[in-house]
C-alpha cells in the first residue's frame, strides 16, 4: 500500500457492514451489546467480531480514528451532560455571585440599623433627663378669643 492510497478493508462485505453499523450505533449514543463508551473495545465487541477481525477493517478503523479526532470521545449523552454540568457550573457561580453581593447589603444595613438604634437609644436618655416637672401648654390653632 502506498502512503497516498486509501486503506482498504480486508474483511467480508458482511464484517464490514457489522462494523459500521456497530460504529454508527455507538456514535449516536445507542449501543446494544456495550456500555457506549467510544472505543475501539466496544467497536469490535458492539459488532461481535473478534479484535484482530476489526483490525483487519483499515478503512473502517481510520473513519473511527477520524470521528473520534474531531469530535473527541464523548458520547452524545456525555457531551449533553457534560454541557448541562457546565451550564449549571456558569448559574451557580451566578448565584453565588448575588449571594455575596447581598451579604454585602445585609451587613451594611446591620450597621446602619445599629447605628440608628444606639441614636436613638443616647436621644431617649437625653429626653429623659432634660425633661422638667412643667408642660406647656400650646396655643390653641385658629383666631384669637378676646378675654
Amino acid at each position: 500500500m502506498q502512503p497516498t492510497d486509501t486503506p482498504e478493508d480486508q474483511v467480508s462485505p458482511k464484517t464490514a457492514a457489522a462494523l459500521r453499523a456497530a460504529m454508527t450505533r455507538l456514535l449516536e449514543g445507542r449501543p446494544q451489546r456495550t456500555d457506549g463508551r467510544l472505543a475501539k473495545e466496544n467497536l469490535y465487541k458492539e459488532a461481535q467480531v473478534s479484535r484482530a477481525t476489526m483490525n483487519r477493517a483499515h478503512a473502517i478503523l481510520a473513519e473511527w480514528d477520524a470521528h473520534i479526532e474531531a469530535h473527541g470521545k464523548a458520547t452524545p449523552g456525555e457531551a449533553k451532560r457534560d454541557a448541562t454540568i457546565a451550564d449549571l457550573k456558569k448559574r451557580l457561580t451566578k448565584k453565588t455571585q448575588e449571594c455575596t453581593l447581598l451579604e454585602k447589603k445585609l451587613k451594611a444595613a446591620q450597621t446602619a440599623i445599629a447605628a440608628l438604634f444606639h441614636d436613638n437609644e443616647a436621644l431617649r436618655q437625653q429626653l429623659d433627663k432634660d425633661v422638667s416637672g412643667v408642660v406647656t401648654p400650646l396655643r390653641p390653632k385658629g383666631p384669637r378669643q378676646p378675654r
